[in-house]
């Protein structure tokens, strides 16, 4: 089973998707671990790492960089939004 990662605005124009399924790789056990991860395949992901206040989910829940993550999961990634 892989991961289904989500990438919202300006993420999503910078790495050129809006999503992904990935494999859960060996060792990566936190939002923190997978962004890391992301971020070293290539300067596109790298956005993952410079985004200022980046804002994740898992399976639809908001959620710290320390939130564990498992096979299966639904992870998003976006920047902050504002209401008004």
């Amino acid at each position: 089973m892989a991961l289904k990662i989500l990438y919202f605005a300006n993420l999503r124009e910078a790495i050129g998707t809006g999503s992904e399924s990935v494999d859960l790789p060996a060792g990566v056990e936190t939002l923190a671990q997978l962004r890391d991860g992301l971020a070293a395949r290539g300067e596109h992901y790298a956005v993952l790492l410079t985004a200022k206040n980046l804002r994740a989910a898992v399976n639809q829940k908001m959620a710290g960089m320390d939130a564990a993550i498992a096979d299966g999961d639904e992870i998003a990634f976006f920047p902050p939004v504002t209401g008004g």
